[in-house]
C-alpha cells in the first residue's frame, strides 16, 4: 500500500477486484426458472377454487399466461410472473384464510430462494398487515371501481345521463343480451373482427397479466355480453364471475367501427340491471391508474409523483379521463396496492410490471384511448 507504484497499476489492481466480485456475485446468484405457465391440471384445480370465491379478480388465472402455486391443502393458489428480477403476484392469494397466509410466505420464500424481488400487485386492505410482517411495504397504485348493484336504478335522477343514453340506444335500435359459453362459438367471427378494428383504431395491442385477451379458447370460459346494432353484434365484453355470486367483473370490452357512440353506455347499464336481477353483489368495473392519491403537500414522493403523472401524462394512458368514465356509474372506490421492498429497486419493479402487463417494451409507447 505505501509503495512508490504508479495509479495506473494501484487502479487496474482496484478495478480487477471489483470486476472479480461482480462476476462472483453473478455465477453464486440463484438461476431464474424457465418460464412456465399453468397446465391444464392446474387450470381445473383453480377453477373450483375460483368457483367458491368472492373475488372476481381470481379469473385471471384462466387466461392460462400465469404460474399457479397450490397451498398444501389445495383449497388456495397464488397466480404469478416472473419479469425480470421480479417475481409479480397478480392481487391476493385466492381461497381459505389460512391457505392465503400460507401461500404469502410460500412465495416469499420461493422468490428468495431465486434471487427475485416479491411483488404483490394489485392488492386491497385486506391481506396488508400479512404482507407487512413478510418485510413488504404497500404503494398505492389506484383506485377500483364498484358499483353495488341492489342500489342500482335506471329511475334514480342522479343517473339521468345514463338512463338517456341507454334510451338513445334503444331507438337507435341497439339489443342487449347475455351468451352463455356453450354459444360463443357460433359468433367468433363476428367477435374477432370487432376485436381487430377495435385494436387497429386505437393503435395498440393487447395487454397482458392482469386481464385476457382476445383468443375464442379464452373466450369460452366465460358468459359474454353482447351489443347488437340492427341486429348485428357491434360491441361485447367477457365476464368474470364466481359461483357465490358476490362480484361481476368485465374484463375485455371492444366495440366495433359501426356500434353507435352510446353503445359501452348501453353494455354497461344493460349489465347492471341484469347483475342485479340474477343476484350478483357488486359489478367491477376495474381499477383507475394512479387514482385517489394523496395531494397534501407533505403526501410522500409517490404520491406526487403519480398525481402529476395522472395529470399530465395523457400521451401514455388517458389516466384522467378512465376515471372520469367510471365515476358516472357512481360507483364505491377502494384503495388498490402494490406491495413490495422499498429502496433503489422499486423503479426497477415498477418498469418491469408496466412492460409485463403492455406486453412488451415497444407496447409502452402506445396511447391508447380506454375511454
Amino acid at each position: 500500500p505505501h509503495a512508490d507504484a504508479p495509479r495506473m497499476l494501484r487502479s487496474s489492481v482496484a478495478v480487477i477486484a471489483l470486476a472479480a466480485g461482480y462476476l462472483a456475485l453473478n455465477l453464486l446468484r440463484p438461476a431464474r426458472p424457465a418460464p412456465a405457465a399453468a397446465s391444464a391440471e392446474d387450470l381445473a384445480r383453480a377453477r373450483a377454487i375460483i368457483d367458491r370465491s368472492d373475488h372476481s379478480l381470481a379469473n385471471a388465472a384462466l387466461i392460462g399466461d400465469k404460474r399457479l402455486l397450490f397451498n398444501d391443502a389445495a383449497d388456495a393458489f397464488l397466480m404469478y410472473r416472473v419479469a425480470g428480477r421480479s417475481w409479480i403476484a397478480l392481487g391476493d392469494p385466492i381461497g381459505s384464510h389460512a391457505g392465503a397466509e400460507e401461500l404469502a410466505w410460500r412465495f416469499r420464500e420461493l422468490a428468495d430462494r431465486h434471487g427475485g424481488h416479491t411483488v404483490f400487485y394489485e392488492t386491497g386492505t385486506e391481506r396488508l398487515a400479512v404482507y407487512a410482517d413478510l418485510g413488504l411495504a404497500p404503494l398505492e397504485v389506484g383506485e377500483e371501481a364498484r358499483v353495488r348493484l341492489a342500489d342500482f336504478s335506471l329511475e334514480d335522477p342522479a343517473r339521468a345521463p345514463l338512463r338517456q343514453a341507454h334510451r338513445r340506444g334503444e331507438r337507435d335500435g341497439l339489443a342487449f343480451e347475455i351468451v352463455p359459453p356453450e354459444r360463443i362459438d357460433d359468433l367468433t367471427a363476428d367477435l374477432q373482427r370487432i376485436s381487430d378494428a377495435w385494436l387497429d383504431s386505437k393503435a395498440t395491442r393487447e395487454k397482458r397479466f392482469c386481464m385476457g385477451h382476445f383468443s375464442p379458447q379464452y373466450l369460452r370460459r366465460f358468459p359474454l355480453a353482447l351489443v347488437r346494432a340492427g341486429g348485428m353484434p357491434a360491441a361485447f365484453a367477457n365476464l368474470w364471475t364466481t359461483a357465490t355470486r358476490a362480484e361481476l367483473a368485465v374484463d375485455l370490452m371492444r366495440f366495433g367501427p359501426a356500434a353507435p357512440p352510446e353503445s359501452m353506455d348501453f353494455l354497461l347499464t344493460g349489465l347492471l340491471g341484469w347483475g342485479r336481477d340474477q343476484g350478483y353483489g357488486w359489478l367491477n368495473l376495474g381499477m383507475a391508474p394512479l387514482a385517489g392519491l394523496d395531494r397534501h403537500p407533505l403526501a410522500p414522493a409517490w404520491h406526487r409523483v403519480g398525481n402529476f403523472v395522472f395529470r399530465h401524462g395523457e400521451h401514455f394512458y388517458n389516466f384522467e379521463g378512465l376515471r372520469r368514465y367510471k365515476a358516472r356509474f357512481d360507483p364505491h372506490w377502494e384503495p388498490q396496492y402494490l406491495v413490495a421492498r422499498g429502496g433503489i429497486a422499486l423503479p426497477r419493479v415498477l418498469v418491469e410490471i408496466s412492460v409485463l402487463v403492455a406486453g412488451g417494451v415497444k407496447a409502452l409507447s402506445a396511447a391508447p384511448d380506454m375511454t
